[in-house]
């Protein structure tokens, strides 16, 4: 049976309005769910973040390393060699040079047991993602 309730008719800009207004909620939202996952606190950075910030002058924007320290891409980085507690150990006290010439590491001041999980998990998952590279290079 039809609406027998007046309906005002809506413009062609109307519907446009709205349903750009949708696309933009929609996209927000999903946005809002794949970025900054890591941690729900207000300022708190994520892993990929922390890692630019405090590895990546070393160990390179893209985990292959620069003249300054290894690729967190290479075997030598698989958690069967140096798994989390390694990377926790080395970014917590530092640690003296093995398998690579280019010094001893120095520990990496200012973060919080947080911090240093979100880097592991974002170089495990960088890891998952690219593969790892022969060693010695």
């Amino acid at each position: 049976m039809p609406d027998p309730s007046p309906r005002s008719p809506r413009s062609s800009a109307d519907r446009r309005l709205t349903i750009t207004s949708a696309v933009a909620v929609a996209l927000a939202v999903i946005g809002a769910a794949s970025c900054g996952s890591e941690s729900t606190e207000p300022g708190a950075m994520s892993g990929s973040d922390l890692y630019a910030t405090n590895c990546a002058s070393c160990h390179g924007a893209d985990l292959r390393g620069t003249d300054q320290g290894p690729s967190h891409l290479s075997i030598v980085y698989e958690p069967s060699h140096h798994d989390d507690d390694s990377f926790r150990s080395a970014i917590e006290r530092g640690t003296q040079q093995h398998h690579w010439p280019f010094g001893d590491m120095a520990q990496v001041e200012g973060l919080d047991d947080d911090d240093v999980n979100a880097i592991i998990a974002f170089v495990r998952a960088e890891q998952e993602r690219e593969g790892f590279e022969p060693y010695p290079p």
